[in-house]
This record gives structure tokens, C-alpha cells and sequence, in this order.
């Protein structure tokens, strides 16, 4: 079992679940967070922490997103590893809650 980032951290990518994950498993795009499924060790801790609520275990991701499970994969292959919270984008409040966000990922 793995845990995903779904559509509502596009744009927002704040990176407060980072700092908790113990095995490093978060990947950073432009404006998009993922988590690497072979690294996950399903310990849960940063669900809690992201302030848009973007990460849901594998099993409870929402209905219409299911499609972030094998896009958080194919991305986590490809983009750098980040371990260390940065600032949010300054327009990260704008975003957060708006649907339909995948139109607006950067790769």
C-alpha cells in the first residue's frame, strides 16, 4: 500500500508533508508534489500534515482521481527528490480547492 497526491496539491505544492515523511519519498515537479510508490512505507504520517488535503491512501483515493495512482508513480521515476519544506507558491491559496486541476500540471 502506497499513499497518492492527488489534483488539489497542483499549483498549491505546499511541501509540510515533506518534512515528516521518514524514508524521503516525495518527488518535486514545477508546481506538483508526488510520492514514490517503491519508497512508501505507508506510515500515514503525511496525510495530516498537507494543507490542501491532496493525499489519500492508495485504497481511498477519491472517485475520478484514480488516475494519480499511476501518475504519482510515473512521475517519482523521472523528478528530483525533495526532503526539506520550501515556501508555497504565492498564489497557493488562489488554487487550493479548485477543481479539475490536472489541465495545469507541469512535467
Amino acid at each position: 500500500m502506497t499513499f497518492v497526491v492527488t489534483d488539489n496539491c497542483i499549483r498549491c505544492k505546499y511541501t509540510d508533508c515533506v518534512e515528516v515523511c521518514p524514508v524521503d519519498c516525495f518527488y518535486e515537479g514545477p508546481n506538483f508534489l508526488v510520492i514514490h510508490p517503491d519508497e512508501c512505507i505507508d506510515c500515514a504520517l503525511c496525510e495530516p500534515e498537507c494543507p490542501a488535503e491532496a493525499i489519500y491512501s492508495e485504497d481511498e483515493v477519491p472517485q475520478g482521481q484514480e488516475e494519480f495512482i499511476e501518475l504519482n508513480a510515473e512521475l517519482a521515476d523521472i523528478w528530483p527528490n525533495i526532503n526539506e519544506q520550501k515556501d508555497p507558491p504565492e498564489d497557493a491559496q488562489k488554487w487550493d480547492g479548485v477543481e479539475g486541476k490536472l489541465q495545469y500540471l507541469e512535467r
